[in-house]
Parts: structure tokens; sequence; C-alpha cells
């Protein structure tokens, strides 16, 4: 079975629904290829390597959270941005990439298929003014004491995360945005939540938690994303038969 380029882009804005955030990169297609789609392969971002599996899978389109041209980038097409973009457009393999989107979907989303896979019961969003929300809470279903929480972390994601200890014996209840959203974590004190849990850490973030008694987890940008893009892909493959391959570039950060 096959579905048309433009069906599929359809069906991905209807939802993602892209036009309703503001964000740091274009979100949806990004680079055109050929117009019948049989195979997706999905990762976090579109690097070479990345690019190079899907070229060896025989890709029609490659599905990322993390695409190109964002507003901070050189704007030129040279160097690393010209070799991926030249092995795409050879290869005919679309992209399609979607950023804040894919963080915001209510049940295909990093969020809350990070959640899914932790085991949370999302209560609700803290950052309820915000157009379109990313900043999750909930409660674990079973309390657990730091050390056991780093434990289970490193198990559920594969990685080893860091751990700034809180003032509570045991979590149990939590927030969290997954990837580079360790500004957040005042918003999570002030919601009196137990933990924090995001992918990157920074030093300020260090003092914060200490200060503020919570606990607080870094748990890896690449590990907490890994999720919804794969949700999304299984969705399309189920919607229009076609196949679906999620492939994970290891990224330690």
């Amino acid at each position: 079975m096959s579905v048309s380029l433009k069906e599929l882009e359809s069906e991905l804005n209807t939802l993602l629904k892209p036009e309703q955030f503001t964000d740091y990169c274009p979100n949806g297609l990004q680079l055109q290829g050929c117009s019948e789609i049989k195979k997706i392969v999905s990762g976090v971002t579109a690097c070479q390597a990345l690019i190079d599996a899907a070229v060896e899978g025989n890709a029609d389109v490659l599905l990322v959270h993390h695409g190109y041209f964002w507003r901070s980038e050189d704007q030129t097409i040279t160097g690393l941005k010209k070799n991926r973009i030249q092995s795409l457009l050879e290869h005919e393999i679309s992209l399609f990439a979607y950023h804040l989107p894919l963080d915001a979907h209510k049940e295909l989303g990093n969020n809350v298929q990070l959640a899914q896979k932790l085991d949370f019961v999302v209560e609700g969003v803290l950052d309820k003014s915000a157009k379109n929300p990313i900043v999750f809470k909930g409660r674990l279903q079973k309390s657990h004491t730091f050390n056991d929480f780093m434990r289970f972390l490193a198990a559920r994601l594969e990685r080893e995360p860091i751990g700034i200890t809180g003032s509570t014996e045991k979590i149990s209840t939590i927030a969290w945005c997954t990837g580079a959203a360790q500004k957040y974590i005042e918003m999570a004190a002030e919601a009196g939540v137990d933990a924090y849990l995001t992918g990157e850490i920074s030093e300020p973030t260090v003092h914060i938690a200490r200060e503020t008694g919570l606990h607080f987890f870094s748990a890896g940008h690449h590990a907490t994303e890994r999720y919804g893009v794969q949700a999304i892909g299984d969705y399309l493959a189920r919607k229009f038969n076609i196949f679906h391959e999620f492939i994970d570039i290891d990224n330690p950060a």
C-alpha cells in the first residue's frame, strides 16, 4: 500500500496543527521528495547518520522532531547542512519535522508518551495560560525514594540520569517537560510537586533545585524525546497501511 505525499502532509498538519504555534523553526514538510509514500523512517534528529539509515532502509519519508532551518542558524546551505540536504534530495526522501507541535500533542506528543513510558498519571498542565501548554503535571503510580527513582529512570530510558536530591523522603507528585526545559523548574517548585523532570540541566538549575527543596532529574534531551515521533509514525502506518521504522541514533546528550 501507499499514500500520496500530499495526503500524508494533510494528515500530519491536521493532527499536529503547526499553524497554532510560534516556533523556532518551520514545522511540517521541510524538504519535498517523491510523490508516493510506502515507508516512513522516524527519529529524533535529522542528522547524517539517521539520513544514511533512512536511505539504507529505502524510506520515502524521514519524520523527525529536530529538523532544519532554525531561527538562529546560518541561512546558507553549506557544509554539514549541504551534505544532509543533498543526501535527502538525491534519494527523493521527504523531510517532515515537528518541534513544539510534537511536544504539546495531548495523545501522541513527547510529554504524554514519556508519561506512558514512565508510568506517570497525567493530571494536567502547569503553563495553563499558554496557548499550547507543554509543561505537564501528575503523579507516580508508585512512590519512590530519590535513589529508587534514579534507578527506575536509568532502566526505563536506558540512560543514566543526573539528579539533585530534594527535601521530601518520597517522590509522589511530579512535573515534566521533555528536551531543554530546565527553565520551568521554578514553575514546578511553585506548583508544590515533589519533583521536576526534563532533558537537560544547566548551572543555575542545581542551585534552584537545592534552594526550593525540589527533586530534579535531567534524563537526557534525546532520551526524553524519542517517544512522540515513534507514536506519530505508528499512527500513520496504521491509518494508511504503510511501513514505519523508528531508528534511534544514540545520543548521550
